[in-house]
């Protein structure tokens, strides 16, 4: 084997060159390789590119998950090639739609996932489900194009006319325009709840066109309750007016006999205060005298006479 020291520096220079040349185009076609490419590739069909163009991010839901490949004209409509590398699925009815990404005119490609199961490779987008965007820069360009074909006298005309009203506007007319103004802020701000409301009001409506036999019955009895309290509004009355004389009757009768209730009451509390001291004496009273309304009520229970005999006395001498 010949030494490195001794060999051809002209091969190896040359070989040298081949291979950095290698490795700089393989670095510039690194997306194209099957391993260390950009993913699957996917089409897309627009009816304009929108300022799209290639080397654009793809995303879905705001994270990138590619670049786009190609954007060219096909026909009538746009035909965008673009690769996707990611390990989130997207179903074969996902919509995709061309959105600006800087205030500059930058574009980028958003997928918005939809059906089951991974849409198949080289598949194509159509048009039905994807959606151009509105090109700031062009709608810059014709404001700049209207401008120019704004009569500026005129205007200017306009404008002074306008603050010429406003100069002796009364302070109630600026307060209304600054009230309606604020309102219409609140408005803006607050969308969302009003979004919220009408479609709380149509769900409302619904039930209450589903259930409209069961409010006309409502409002049927409604109206012979309504009819019965008519017809007894005397009958009403009076007890309303006897209810009445009865609560002044009451009243009355509890002031007069306030005086008199309460030594009754302070009596009685006296009375109950004895009793349960005593309650024990009484438990056994009631105890010793059961056996004595025994033999009472023996004795008085067999008529108007007393049933009773007496022990150990003498017979009645015979009266001859």
């Amino acid at each position: 084997m010949i030494p490195f020291r001794e060999r051809n520096p002209v091969v190896i220079g040359a070989i040298s060159l081949a291979l950095i040349a290698a490795s700089i185009a393989l670095a510039f076609r690194a997306s194209d390789l099957p391993v260390i490419g950009g993913g699957d590739t996917y089409y897309a069909a627009f009816a304009e590119a929108g300022g799209l163009k290639a080397g654009d991010e793809v995303r879905i839901a705001g994270v990138r998950v590619g670049k786009v490949d190609s954007v060219e004209l096909d026909g009538d409509h746009v035909t965008v090639a673009f690769k996707v590398a990611t390990s989130e699925q997207f179903g074969p009815t996902t919509n995709a739609a061309i959105k600006v990404k800087t205030l500059l005119g930058a574009m980028f490609l958003s997928l918005e996932p939809a059906g089951a199961g991974q849409m198949k490779e080289e598949s194509t987008i159509p048009m039905e489900r994807t959606t151009s965007p509105y090109d700031v820069v062009e709608a810059f360009e014709g404001l700049a194009s209207t401008s120019e074909e704004i009569n500026t006298d005129q205007l200017a005309s306009s404008l002074t006319t306008l603050a010429d009203l406003t100069r002796n506007t009364p302070e109630e007319f600026r307060s209304a325009l600054d009230g309606v103004t604020r309102l219409s802020a609140n408005v803006a701000a607050r969308d969302g709840e009003i979004n919220t409301l009408l479609k709380n009001l149509e769900k409302v409506s619904t039930v209450l066109d589903e259930r409209d036999e069961d409010i006309v019955s409502l409002m049927r009895d409604a109206d012979v309750l309504f009819r019965a309290l008519v017809g007894r509004k005397q009958a009403i009355h009076d007890l309303l007016e006897s209810t009445s004389t009865l609560s002044r009757e009451l009243t009355l009768l509890v002031r007069q006999s306030r005086a008199d209730l309460k030594p009754a009451l302070t009596h009685l509390e006296n009375v109950v205060n004895v009793l349960n001291k005593n309650e024990d004496n009484l438990d056994n009273s009631l105890r010793l005298m059961a056996p004595f309304y025994t033999v009472f009520a023996n004795t008085l229970g067999n008529g108007p006479w007393f049933d009773t005999y007496i022990q150990n006395m003498p017979p009645a001498p015979q009266v001859g």
